[in-house]
């Protein structure tokens, strides 16, 4: 995607089991729900290419993401933000103390 949007900055990403979390800078021309919808098309296009099981797995054509997405644009610190993604999986299995 870089190739094609070279102006969307992954600061930090963060994989768990069931979910992931990137720290993104992204320019006010993009809305936000675009490109979620960009990441969301092109991710699961390329993982349904590398692992044809998938199209078994989700026969319902719905898909590997769900539907939602969280989503703050002020009122959180940068450090605090790239310490939350790097510490999501730890934090969710309460080993971790975060405080946001």
């Amino acid at each position: 995607m870089r190739k094609y949007y070279p102006d969307w900055e992954y600061i930090e990403i963060g994989i768990d089991n069931d979910h992931v979390h990137l720290h993104m800078v992204i320019p006010p021309k993009y809305s936000v729900s675009k490109v979620v919808e960009t990441l969301k098309k092109n991710t699961s296009r390329s993982l349904n290419e590398k692992f044809r099981f998938l199209r078994k797995v989700y026969w319902d054509r719905k898909g590997i993401w769900g539907k939602g997405y969280f989503v703050s644009t002020i009122g959180i610190d940068e450090a605090t933000i790239r310490k939350y993604v790097e510490m999501q999986g730890k934090e969710d299995t309460g080993q971790a103390e975060l405080e946001i």
